[in-house]
């Protein structure tokens, strides 16, 4: 489908470099998080980068956030980290009337909050778009999208738009990191990685059956949901007690860079339709190769055989484990310099913003990923 731009030309420099850039956050971490919260951690990544070339950013997030942009607070502290448990909807909705009071301010406002903000995006004379993050294959999100079907909106994989293929895409922007984030480790120690959240579709146990069959030790580093307790009780907890296994908890950005480079690979044994997976493209800037289910997005941001190995099961998984070292650890470097930087997020996300500015009759196109937009 062609992206249509509901927008009508709003200023004379509406496609000069230099932009006035509203990021909208969720406000359930802070802007970057302290550990876990792939989200907020793409979009801290994003506004950094725009703030670096030059633009004016304001960042629309919680009171704990660090930014270089100029932030305007909507809680005091991450939703997930306050012991009073406010409630999210009620705040979210209070964030979205602030943006919109401001909206004039802007050339462009960006979200990152789902579709709270839709009803009062479409009536906005400053353009909007939005990024969805998540998974999109929930009945409920068709009806929504037909509804607001000018909404112009970003993929993060081609995958991950397939259930809404008729939205109106302008763009699939694969997730970058800073380029110096994460150190590259040339040689690795004795160790299989598994890192993100305990919970069934994550594969945590499936990351300790492939880890135990090569007779190998895991470092799992991950969080566990309230919604997920019951499961890791059940299904991990009792598994922990091998001398192989090792469980460290939600780490940050600054233990990562170690955590995954020292290991030999990354164990990413997915059970669910992943619309990206931030922490492959996060092992291969520290030159560790993965080890990944093909679900989802996972064949367009993996190349197999040189970034590690796509895989369709466990006893292929063992396998692929087995002869990880194959993989040239530099490649993984190199690759992650040429597709997943956040500089190169930047440029692309200007490019749909620059497109959003021009006139109605310069459509900014339903491109994909390594193809420019028409501007």
């Amino acid at each position: 489908m062609e992206c249509k731009l509901p927008f009508p030309r709003v200023r004379t420099t509406d496609w000069c470099r230099t932009m006035k850039i509203a990021q909208v956050a969720p406000l359930f971490e802070s802007v970057p998080p302290h550990a876990y919260g792939g989200t907020e951690r793409v979009v801290s990544y994003l506004t950094e980068a725009l703030v670096e070339q030059g633009h004016e950013v304001t960042l629309f997030a919680s009171g704990d956030s660090v930014t270089a942009a100029t932030l305007v607070p909507m809680v005091e502290r991450s939703l997930r980290l306050d012991p009073r448990r406010p409630d999210w909807v009620m705040r979210h909705v209070m964030m979205v009337d602030k943006v919109f009071e401001q909206a004039a301010a802007f050339d462009v406002i960006h979200f990152h909050i789902d579709f709270l903000h839709y009803p009062l995006a479409r009536r906005s004379k400053t353009p909007c778009v939005t990024t969805l993050h998540g998974r999109l294959d929930i009945p409920d999100l068709r009806p929504l999208h037909a509804q607001f079907g000018t909404h112009p909106l970003v993929s993060i994989s081609n995958y991950q738009r397939r259930p809404l293929w008729n939205a109106n895409w302008c763009g699939t922007i694969y997730h970058g990191l800073p380029k110096s984030l994460y150190r590259f480790h040339e040689r690795p120690k004795d160790y299989f990685a598994f890192i993100g959240r305990v919970s069934p579709e994550k594969g945590v146990d499936r990351a300790i059956d492939i880890a135990l069959a090569c007779g190998k030790p895991l470092r799992i580093a991950a969080k566990v949901d309230a919604a997920d307790e019951a499961y890791f009780k059940r299904e991990i907890e009792p598994r922990l007690a091998h001398p192989l296994i090792e469980y460290i908890g939600e780490i940050g950005d600054d233990q990562k860079s170690d955590f995954l480079g020292n290991a030999h690979a990354l164990l990413f044994p997915i059970d669910w339709p992943e619309p990206f997976g931030l922490v492959m493209i996060e092992a291969f800037a520290c030159g560790t190769p993965v080890v990944a289910f093909g679900g989802g997005s996972v064949r367009e941001v993996m190349q197999h055989g040189v970034t590690g190995y796509v895989v369709d099961d466990v006893a292929s998984a063992i396998e692929a484990a087995r002869a990880i070292e194959r993989i040239d650890r530099r490649g993984c470097r190199q690759v992650f310099e040429k597709r997943f930087t956040a500089d190169r997020m930047a440029q692309r996300y200007v490019q749909v913003y620059q497109a959003l500015l021009r006139a109605p009759e310069t459509p900014a196109g339903s491109s994909t990923e390594g193809a420019e937009l028409p501007l």
